[in-house]
């Protein structure tokens, strides 16, 4: 009997050394190919005071209380060699050149980052704070109020850097999936108007219903965090009170079907892009839920499996402008009582300082490849024109996001240039720019695009 106990104790042993060998082997295959770093950080960025609102001209009087709270949240990654690089989504209008490369220098230094490692992506809700003094010809803002901004945006720099530090401090091994869904609730404002729709209109585009989604697993399968896009203007909503609108809500929805995950938001190429009807909070929940819903559905397929090699780009381009108008014309001008006159003279208060205006802006693209997953992070207001060039270009499975590193003024296409309108003519009074885009900047921005994709595949 005790012989028979024995050979019994021994086989288990036997096959406990299989088990664990094949486990052992199983798991060094998988960190070889598979197993990636990855960080998640959040912060809670809703200012603690009544703050100008960003995002509408026709706004008198800063916010007042929220509806939910604004956050910035975190992703880092890191591959199988070391390679790094830092994502930051925030539910904020816009981020400014100045803003974005203080912040990247900051964290570079620390961390040993560089340009093309980091990217800012801002979700363009029009329900969050100004930040800087981008956009300030729009503002009526006394100096007081700018006070309040600028006190607001120290705050928020040092949220920010402390959001990085925890991401890249938090880096545990996790494998990471991609995919595409998609929902319909963007409509193309420019050929399409808000106040002739009906139930029965046909829509007119060019439109890209696309829902990237970026999946991030710990190596039990445990769901950790969701990044996804969508390309439509935050601007359900239009009142006195702080809120992510539809992106905002999204995330809340896919925190509450997911809990303990953090969801994260960028927005895409959606300049020309309005989600309509809008006008009630009751649509951006709406909105935030179907938008959910679509990343919710992709979870539920089978996701691209991305192995650990990262590769990040980055160049900035001179795009150039078209000549301004006449100093005679600007001090015309001056005489209103809009922004157009406080845009007039500042144009005008510049070039006194400088003797002349800038002619081309410094643009920023950045390219990463994670995995076998594209994803372009353009500057600007980027109208849609842009994610569908580069998806018949580079394929229908890309990522584009726009409203990334500095957002600087709207971001035409060869047809709206010539069409003219906000988009085309009229935005760079928004934004300070001295004149509006030269015809050619599609062209170059595509161009440039197809130059980063080569040089970092090494074609």
């Amino acid at each position: 009997m005790k012989n028979i106990k024995r050979i019994f104790v021994c086989l288990g042993l036997i096959v406990w050394g299989i088990c664990v060998s094949f486990g052992q082997n199983v798991s060094s295959n998988q960190t070889e190919i598979d197993i990636w770093k990855t960080g998640i950080a959040r912060e809670v960025i809703t200012p603690e005071t009544s703050v100008w609102m960003a995002g509408y001209s026709s706004r008198t009087a800063p916010s007042q209380g929220k509806l939910h709270d604004l956050w910035a949240k975190a992703l880092a990654l890191e591959d199988a060699r070391g390679n790094r690089s830092l994502l930051i989504t925030m539910d904020l209008l816009n981020i400014s050149a100045d803003f974005s490369n203080l912040l990247k220098e900051q964290i570079g230094r620390k961390h040993g980052l560089e340009k093309s490692q980091i990217i800012f992506s801002a979700s363009h809700t029009h329900s969050g704070p100004v930040i800087t003094r981008s956009l300030k010809y729009i503002y009526p803002m006394d100096a007081a109020q700018w006070g309040i901004v600028d006190q607001y945006t120290g705050w928020l720099e040092a949220k920010l850097l402390r959001l990085a530090d925890h991401a890249i401090e938090q880096m545990q091994p996790s494998l990471i999936y991609t995919g595409n869904g998609i929902t319909r609730f963007q409509v193309n404002r420019r050929n399409n108007k808000e106040n002739l729709l009906t139930s029965t209109t046909v829509l007119n585009g060019p439109n890209d219903y696309a829902v990237p989604v970026i999946k991030i697993e710990t190596l039990d399968h445990q769901l950790k965090a969701v990044v996804f896009g969508y390309a439509c203007h935050p601007t359900v909503l239009s009142g006195d009170q702080f809120c992510g609108d539809y992106p905002g809500f999204a995330q809340i929805e896919l925190e509450k079907i997911y809990p303990g995950v953090t969801a994260m938001f960028f927005q895409g190429g959606g300049a020309d892009q309005n989600p309509l009807p809008r006008r009630a909070v009751s649509l951006a929940v709406q909105y935030g839920k179907q938008l959910a819903a679509a990343v919710e559905q992709v979870l539920s397929e089978k996701m691209v499996k991305q192995t650990a090699e990262l590769r990040t780009n980055y160049r900035e381009i001179a795009l150039p402008l078209e000549d301004p108008i006449s100093m005679k014309e600007m001090e015309k001008m001056t005489q209103g009582n809009d922004y157009h006159a406080r845009w007039a003279k500042g144009m005008l208060e510049d070039y006194k300082r400088n003797g002349s205006l800038i002619n081309s802006y410094p643009y920023p693209i950045a390219y990463w490849k994670i995995g076998k997953q594209s994803l372009f992070a353009l500057g600007g207001e980027l109208v849609i024109a842009y994610p569908v060039k580069l998806k018949e270009l580079f394929g229908q499975d890309i990522f584009v996001m726009g409203y990334a590193n500095d957002v600087m003024s709207y971001i035409p296409s060869v047809i709206i240039h010539e069409e003219g309108g906000y988009e085309g003519n009229d935005a760079h009074y928004v934004y300070g720019l001295p004149a509006k885009w030269d015809k050619q900047v599609e062209s170059l921005i595509i161009n440039n695009c197809k130059n980063l994709i080569d040089e970092t595949n090494g074609e």
